[in-house]
């Protein structure tokens, strides 16, 4: 079964960064594409950025120019870097499969919170 585990969260002031990772087991993570989600609190979780197996990539408009999604097979591993954060940005942030349904089962995620 995979196992999706996110880290890097944390609290940030408006205007700093922070680099999320999310380590996978249990897949062949070289042969599937990923994604970043994120949930706020009291709104749907939403789709940020993705990347596919081939390394293309696509954001949301919200985080494009801010966001960067990136990936490591080696390590099993995908990434955002994130800058330029705002308080808008507050949110638990999830990684998952954006390519497949029913998705993979969620990790735990982890908080980001931007003050201002």
């Amino acid at each position: 079964q995979v196992q999706l585990r996110e880290s890097g969260g944390g609290l940030v002031q408006a205007g700093g960064s922070l680099r999320l990772s999310c380590a996978a087991s249990g897949t062949i993570f070289s042969r599937n594409g990923m994604g970043w989600y994120r949930q706020a609190p009291g709104k749907q979780r939403e789709l940020v950025a993705r990347i596919t197996i081939a390394g293309s990539t696509g954001y949301a408009d919200s985080v494009k120019g801010r966001f960067t999604i990136s990936r490591d097979n080696a390590k099993n591993t995908v990434y955002l870097q994130m800058n330029s954060l705002k308080p808008e940005d507050t949110a638990v942030y999830y990684c998952n499969n954006p390519y497949t349904s029913p998705p993979w089962p969620w990790g735990q995620g982890t908080q980001v919170t931007v003050s201002s």
